[in-house]
């Protein structure tokens, strides 16, 4: 019996030692509004359409689709055409932009929810460097955000 225990517990360490590096999640945003299908086609089903500058995480990039999770957890497939590589996040609440990456620092603006924001840094830990598309930036708490 404790042999078969040290056998298991040896597999076990061989097979971590021989699994796959953990991959970055990649994030997109949307160039210009596009629709969400139930299918990597154009004749795949419609699902709803999005607005421009929402960010969505990749999770399968094929030649010409690539199949998306947005901030709901909802997956679906938009043709690559539709996505852009400029970086946004969206406030997942009523988010404080701020002067520095510091909560006593002046609130520059209040991004509502829902709203994209360019992301121009992820630097301190726990903050990102974003820009508001009238032109203001600053600091927001990651947690405010989603596309990270």
């Amino acid at each position: 019996m404790a042999r078969l225990i040290r056998l298991a517990c040896l597999a076990v360490v061989l097979a971590a030692g021989f699994s796959r590096p953990v991959l970055a999640t990649e994030f997109l945003s949307l160039a210009e509004a596009g629709v969400m299908y139930d299918a990597p086609s154009d004749k795949g089903k419609p699902l709803y359409v999005v607005q421009r500058y929402t960010p969505v995480e990749v999770v399968v990039n094929l030649e010409r689709w690539v199949k998306v999770r947005d901030k709901d957890g909802t997956i679906a497939w938009m043709p690559k055409s539709s996505l852009a590589t400029t970086r946004t996040v969206v406030a997942t609440v009523a988010a404080q932009v701020r002067q520095a990456a510091d909560a006593s620092a002046p609130v520059v603006f209040q991004a509502d929810r829902h709203v994209a924001l360019e992301l121009l840094e992820v630097a301190p830990p726990g903050w990102a460097r974003v820009k508001h598309r009238e032109g203001p930036e600053g600091f927001v708490r990651v947690e405010q955000v989603w596309g990270l």
